[in-house]
């Protein structure tokens, strides 16, 4: 019996030996006054086994058939089954028995099925628990970012990086496969966000140097505060980016791309895909519609704080990397080993050290701006230096040793040889001993 009708069962009792009424026993059970008196007139000709459900024990009238049961299970065996990385979950498994064999059963029924068949296990074991920050209330006010790096292709292709973008309050996603986490590849995903649902507030990621670095010593001393590429994008935009101390703190991305990991990748086995490319086109059009129509769920205001959408021209000017450069006497600015000759317009007086700003594109093209004016130039060659003639080799002077027995050191005083004096000396003295002498 269930835990319900063990309570009615001890309360018809209680009402059977006269400590309470039927109508204190329907406030009780909070059922109506007449459905009380049905069960205890069952009570009273029955006993308790009368206040047990009739269909307890028999089989359900809406089970499946065993002929469909027996044909779901060789289908799961034969298409979606093998070893334990590579076998589909129940609700994966559901998901495409409902597409491609038109079978629609429900994920928990399935689910029973295989573990009573051994198809499925619990083997994912759980983590010490945390508590979970609580979600945010409006769609925009926090989306999460981050870069997972996986075999996504199984080998059909190159590894890859998958930029993940997920909204805190609903849930939705957006993302995009690439080579590696860099700063165009996070520009590329907020891009494709940017464009469906506005500017979001803020970007929860994590402590990379595409996102947010430490202040270097000198920054520390000036008081500087250190801004990268796609910091100060976001900076023209207005989205504020917090860094998180830990995964877990950003466990909701976290977790996505584990869903990912698991989905997304037996999803493209069966489509065949080895390309980024194909990967991103599988991505927009099909994955990532079904996944944010199953997963995502309403925020709880309605609410939507996502900023407008700026034109594709306003984009252009954002997304762009910007480096100061000095100018030389010669209006030369060196830039990634590559030399910029400038063309000011007439009456321009010397740069006397000016810095310009070059702007680079995704797409290899740049811009040069001087003063806060465009500029034009011409990129030359790298100037050829002519090697310098190699030195001849210093003439070292022969030092001819004499021998150790003719060293001045250890010949006698008569040996010697006589000191020679100047006339204007040697007068004065002879006379001197003259005069001394007796």
């Amino acid at each position: 019996m269930s835990s319900c009708e063990l309570e009615r069962v001890s309360v018809m009792g209680r009402v059977a030996s006269g400590d309470l009424k039927l109508s204190d026993a329907a406030v009780m059970l909070e059922l109506s006054y007449r459905q009380v008196k049905r069960l205890w007139r069952r009570y009273r000709r029955v006993g308790s086994p009368g206040l047990k459900h009739g269909n307890a024990g028999r089989p359900s009238h809406r089970s499946k058939p065993r002929k469909l049961r027996r044909r779901v299970l060789d289908l799961i065996k034969k298409k979606y089954s093998g070893a334990e990385g590579e076998r589909f979950g129940p609700t994966l498994a559901a998901e495409h028995l409902a597409e491609e064999d038109g079978i629609v059963l429900d994920h928990e029924t399935l689910r029973r099925w295989m573990l009573a068949e051994r198809l499925w296990s619990r083997q994912r074991k759980r983590k010490k628990h945390c508590q979970r920050r609580e979600r945010k209330s409006h769609f925009g006010e926090l989306v999460q970012l981050d870069g997972s790096f996986h075999d996504w292709l199984e080998g059909r292709g190159p590894r890859g990086c998958l930029m993940d973008m997920v909204d805190d309050a609903t849930s939705t996603v957006e993302a995009r496969l690439g080579k590696e986490e860099t700063i165009w590849a996070a520009v590329r995903v907020l891009q494709a966000w940017i464009r469906k649902y506005g500017v979001p507030r803020a970007l929860y990621t994590d402590w990379k140097n595409v996102y947010k670095r430490k202040a270097t010593p000198a920054e520390q001393t000036r008081g500087k505060v250190p801004v990268t590429q796609f910091g100060r994008m976001c900076q023209k935009l207005g989205i504020r980016i917090i860094a998180a101390s830990s995964p877990q703190a950003k466990g909701r991305v976290e977790r996505n791309n584990g869903i990912h990991q698991d989905r997304l990748i037996k999803k493209m086995r069966r489509k065949g895909i080895a390309t980024y490319e194909a990967a991103n086109e599988y991505l927009e059009n099909k994955y990532l519609p079904d996944h944010n129509r199953r997963f995502a769920r309403a925020a709880a205001k309605p609410e939507d704080y996502h900023g407008r959408k700026p034109t594709a021209r306003e984009l252009r000017q954002i997304f762009r990397l910007e480096t100061e450069r000095t100018i030389s006497n010669d209006w030369v600015v060196r830039h990634d080993n590559r030399y910029l000759q400038l063309q000011p317009g007439q009456g321009r007086y010397g740069p006397t050290q000016s810095k310009a700003l070059v702007c680079e594109w995704e797409d290899g093209s740049m811009e040069v701006y001087y003063r806060g004016e465009r500029i034009r130039f011409t990129e030359w060659k790298e100037p050829i230096r002519k090697p310098a003639a190699p030195l001849p080799p210093a003439v070292r002077a022969v030092v001819v040793r004499k021998n150790k027995a003719d060293h001045p050191w250890r010949q006698s005083y008569q040996n010697m040889k006589p000191r020679v004096v100047p006339p204007a000396i040697a007068a004065p003295l002879v006379g001197m001993r003259t005069s001394a002498s007796p």
